[in-house]
């Protein structure tokens, strides 16, 4: 798997490009205002083709450039079912610009797969973020793409339109049975490891609530 990574936008998302280099199929992860003419220029210098423009959760810094991209690329929009109105009619909340709606083509379900060239992603329903928040897993490298439900040191914010601290407690439990050497890709900040995150996961997992 190839793995490009920039922090794009006001409140600093990670947006991934991921790419099979044999078959040079790709998907783009996250699409936040203005990643256009990055990826647009990643895919050009590498040859590579977009296939799917995925869609981790449906907040404003995580979808502004999917209608865009998908213009530009002819690549389809997916998103779990329980966010798809979140892209059709965004909702700006704290948003400096404008959010053009974009209509999602295939739907990211639990227990989905999503496959580029010989590369494959299972699709883990984790809400509390969101009621459609999902983290994409990638077995074969070991590595997590988390969206804004696992960070370093800490989880996705409960109190946004959507958010639910019950569900979260069971989603961050639930990822913390992952390997200890799983990589995470989180929505925002740095990278880490199932394992360095650990002892706080397992403070969650035994009092199923978040603490403060």
């Amino acid at each position: 798997m190839q793995l490009l990574s920039r922090t794009i936008g006001p409140v600093a998302t990670n947006v991934q490009i991921l790419a099979d280099e044999r078959s040079r199929e790709a998907i783009a992860i996250d699409t936040a205002i203005p990643s256009l003419a990055w990826i647009s220029g990643e895919l050009a210098a590498r040859g590579w083709t977009l296939k799917l423009i995925v869609s981790t959760h449906g907040h404003w810094d995580h979808i502004g450039d999917n209608a865009a991209l998908a213009e530009h690329t002819g690549a389809r929009i997916a998103v779990h079912p329980l966010d798809r109105e979140r892209l059709v009619h965004p909702q700006p909340l704290m948003a400096p610009f404008e959010i053009p709606a974009s209509v999602p083509a295939v739907e990211l379900a639990e227990g989905g797969t999503i496959r580029f060239g010989a590369l494959r992603l299972d699709v883990l329903h984790t809400p509390g973020h969101t009621e459609g928040s999902v983290c994409l897993m990638a077995p074969d490298e070991g590595i997590l793409f988390s969206g804004d439900t696992l960070f370093a040191g800490g989880w996705g914010r409960v109190d946004l339109p959507g958010g639910s601290a019950e569900q979260m407690a069971a989603s961050i439990a639930r990822l913390g049975r992952l390997d200890p050497g799983t990589r995470v890709e989180p929505g925002h900040g740095p990278s880490t490891r199932i394992g360095r995150e650990a002892a706080w996961i397992e403070l969650v997992t035994q009092s199923g609530r978040l603490f403060a």
